[in-house]
């Protein structure tokens, strides 16, 4: 037997997905702004997106390429290390 939700529950539910649409959202902006202003703008886009992708599709795709350039950047350094190194 499939029993319905409360009107309460069901509005608790979409206050607390608003309020993290907001906060994701406003982090993600803030790190944009610190791209060219004094701050840590890469983590800040990073945490929002990383709030965003718990709601939304496209912010988890986003966040995976975020993750696959970082992953590029970190072999591409440790490669060229080794490469230094062993001439």
């Amino acid at each position: 037997m499939h029993r319905k939700r409360g009107p309460i529950i069901t509005t608790i539910k979409q206050a607390r997905r608003l309020i993290t649409v907001i906060i994701g959202f406003t982090v993600a902006l803030t790190g944009f702004v610190m791209l060219v202003t004094p701050g840590p703008g890469v983590v800040a886009i990073v945490i929002g997106l990383a709030l965003l992708g718990t709601e939304f599709v496209w912010a988890k795709k986003l966040m995976k390429r975020f993750e696959d350039g970082a992953n590029h950047v970190k072999n591409s350094i440790v490669n060229n290390y080794i490469n230094n190194k062993t001439n």
